[in-house]
């Protein structure tokens, strides 16, 4: 899967407002916006990124995986220090 690919099944499965996917070969950077993180610990927001991941992760393609999570409004504050180029 492409980084592409992996922002959409992310966003489709887990109803995101945005996502975004960066790689250097089996290492990935994900930034997911959603305000469902609001209530979430650091632990259950890992979690809920990892599921529809893996597949992925079982078969060595995403090997590790760094995970940045926000809810709309800190997004909104945050974003001009991370969108990935």
């Amino acid at each position: 899967m492409d980084n592409q690919q992996i922002a959409a099944l992310l966003k489709e499965q887990l109803d995101l407002v945005e996502v975004h996917v960066t790689s250097e070969g089996s290492h990935f950077k994900i930034i997911a916006v959603s305000d469902k993180f609001e209530s979430m610990s650091r632990v259950k927001k890992q979690q809920f990124i990892y599921g529809p991941l893996k597949e992925q992760i079982a078969d060595g393609s995403m090997h590790a995986i760094s995970i940045k999570t926000f809810s709309e409004k800190q997004w909104q504050r945050e974003r001009m220090f991370n969108v990935p180029q």
